[in-house]
This record gives C-alpha cells, sequence and structure tokens, in this order.
C-alpha cells in the first residue's frame, strides 16, 4: 500500500476542491441499475393501504401494480421483490396458502411478465405471511420449527412462483439445506433457468418490525422470536458458513439481511466469495430514516443517496431498499442536471 508524501508535496485535499475532480477520482458510483423495489400486494381492488410504520409505503391491489410497474421502469428500477399481506382466513399451520397457483403472488407474478417482460421479479421464499403462528417455518406440538418439513413447503412455493413467471426465487426463511432441496425442483421441473437468491446471511434482528406489521405476521408471531433458525447478530463467522454451504448447493446470488448495521458482512462475504452479493435496507432501518427526515434532523435525498452508496462500497451487487424510487428520481434528476 502507497503511504502519503510529506506535507506540502501531498495535498490530498487537491482532488477534493473542485466538483469535476471530485467526480474523476470517485472511488464507488451509485446508479439506478443497483436498485431492487421491494412492493406490498394485497388482494381486492382499488387498494392503496398506507404502512403506518413505513411512512410513504402502501399495501397496494394489483389493479394499482402497473402503476408502480410503470413507474420503475420509467426511471430505471431493473427489478422488484414482491411481498404478500394475505387474509387471515387463508392462514393455516401448514401455510399451504403459499403454493396456491391461482393464489396472490402467482397472479401477481403472472400480471407483471405479461404485462412488463423486461421487469425482473423477485418472489420471497417463506412461510411467515401464511401462517396462523407467523414463523417463517412449520411448528411441531411443542413450538419447535421443524427444517425439513418445512423445506417441503419451500419447495412447492418455489416452484409455484417459477411457473408463474418469477424470475428469482429468494428463499429468506434460513431453514438449513434448502437451497439444494429448492434448486433441485427447479431443475425437476424445467425451469433450470430460474435464479436463487438465497437469503444466507439474514440476522435475527430487531429491525424487522415494520416490515412484519405490513405483510401481517406480527400479530400472529406476538412475542415469539426467530432465534432457533436467523443468525445470532453477534456472529460473523457462521454468517460466512451459511454462505459457502448456500453456494455449494447452487445459489446464484446470496443477501445480507439487515443492511447498514451489516456492512463488515458484506465486505466479508464480497472478500471470500466470487459471487454476486445483494444487502436488504430493511423496514427499521427506512422507518428510523424517515423519522430524521420528517423531523427535518437529517437532508432527506443526500442521505437517502449516502446510505445506499455505503452499500455499494462494502462490495453489495444490488440493493433492496424502500428508497429505490426516490433514489432513482434523485440519481436521474442529478445525471440530467450534468
Amino acid at each position: 500500500m502507497i503511504s502519503g508524501g510529506k506535507y506540502p508535496s501531498t495535498r490530498l485535499r487537491r482532488t477534493r476542491r473542485n466538483i469535476f475532480s471530485r467526480n474523476l477520482v470517485r472511488e464507488t458510483v451509485l446508479t439506478v441499475e443497483d436498485l431492487v423495489y421491494p412492493i406490498f400486494v394485497v388482494d381486492g381492488k382499488k387498494k392503496l393501504i398506507p404502512v403506518d410504520s413505513m411512512p410513504g409505503i402502501h399495501r397496494i391491489s394489483l389493479d394499482n401494480l402497473d402503476g408502480v410497474a410503470n413507474e420503475c421502469l420509467k426511471f430505471g428500477i431493473p427489478a422488484i421483490a414482491l411481498f404478500p399481506y394475505i387474509d387471515e382466513k387463508l392462514k393455516t399451520d401448514d401455510g399451504r396458502e403459499s403454493f396456491n397457483d391461482q393464489g396472490l403472488i402467482a397472479r401477481a407474478v403472472r400480471l407483471l411478465k405479461i404485462n412488463y417482460p423486461e421487469l425482473g421479479v423477485i418472489t420471497d421464499a417463506a412461510l411467515d405471511p401464511y401462517t396462523t403462528h407467523g414463523q417463517d417455518g412449520l411448528v411441531d406440538a411443542d413450538g419447535h420449527i421443524l427444517n425439513d418439513e418445512t423445506v417441503v413447503v419451500l419447495e412447492k412455493q418455489a416452484i409455484c412462483c417459477a411457473n408463474a413467471g418469477a424470475d428469482v426465487i429468494a428463499p429468506s426463511d434460513m431453514m438449513d439445506g434448502r437451497i439444494s432441496k429448492i434448486r433441485n425442483a427447479l431443475e425437476s421441473s424445467n425451469l433450470k433457468n430460474t435464479l436463487i437468491l438465497s437469503y444466507a446471511s439474514k440476522f435475527a434482528s430487531s429491525f424487522y418490525g415494520p416490515f412484519r406489521s405490513a405483510v401481517g405476521s406480527s400479530m400472529n408471531l406476538g412475542t415469539k422470536g426467530k432465534a432457533t433458525y436467523q443468525l445470532d447478530f453477534s456472529n460473523i463467522n457462521e454468517a460466512l458458513r451459511e454462505v459457502e454451504m448456500d453456494i455449494e448447493e447452487g445459489a446464484d446470488i446470496v443477501m445480507v439481511k439487515p443492511g447498514m448495521p451489516y456492512l463488515d458482512v458484506v465486505r466479508a462475504i464480497t472478500d471470500n466469495y466470487l459471487i454476486p452479493t445483494f444487502v436488504y435496507q430493511v423496514s427499521g432501518e427506512y422507518a428510523m430514516l424517515k423519522g430524521a427526515f420528517k423531523n427535518q434532523w437529517l437532508p432527506e435525498k443526500e442521505t437517502i443517496i449516502e446510505s445506499l452508496t455505503c452499500f455499494k462500497r462494502a462490495g453489495a451487487s444490488a440493493i433492496l431498499t424502500y428508497f429505490a424510487l426516490d433514489a432513482a428520481k434523485a440519481l436521474t434528476s442529478s445525471n440530467s442536471a450534468t
């Protein structure tokens, strides 16, 4: 590593003096193509239901999905991630609605791929929106999360979504061995080109609260946590083991979730494995920043761009963020100005 020269021969502020020189030497560049927009969908018509804990975010019915997809394409966002809000009457202990080929997500995917084939569609593979208990997996009589039995349901969910046209299946459940099982199921169903984006490093975090409200699982989950299957936030080596296993099992892309408090994990993964690594700027991060913007404690546009650029600097290939449209508009307007 080259060390700095002696003062005054080396003045690092020289390249910071002007806009043109700052632009020329910039090491990390955030673009619209780095963004994925998470969207909450709900059954019904003409629904635009605010998520109270996530200002500016709504649950939208499928007839309103067109407008959002159009806006994403207009500003160059390459992909969206769909998350369902399921009617309580459809929730069961075994989460069977998750693989209903006439279910909410399957219908949303078909609608998008018919009307917007160029827009990448990512669907989750996890059971928490579909279960009466709010857990990502099946539960036995003693309240333990059943790993292998859950994976069987996840396979069905993945096939259902892929058959509907989903480009990417994103298992976020953190069950052991589910990537290999889903990969084999996709191959056997002639869906070999479907990507798997594994939530390989998903930590048991306090930052998920607003998301759980948005998908309607928080009331079902109650005070029960997910520490028996999501990663301990103290453990980075364990996270790297999860990533390595998921790569071996057939993951095309891996995910780190949450985002900003876990930049060290993003960097460690990108330094150790030659695989695209996504990061999720989760609902709690979004809610905190929106609260600061509302109180004028932080400048909105500048803070959004800074926070997303930090993910890129840490090594992320792409970012799932509820700020995707705001960031895309800001980046587009900045490019137009130049």
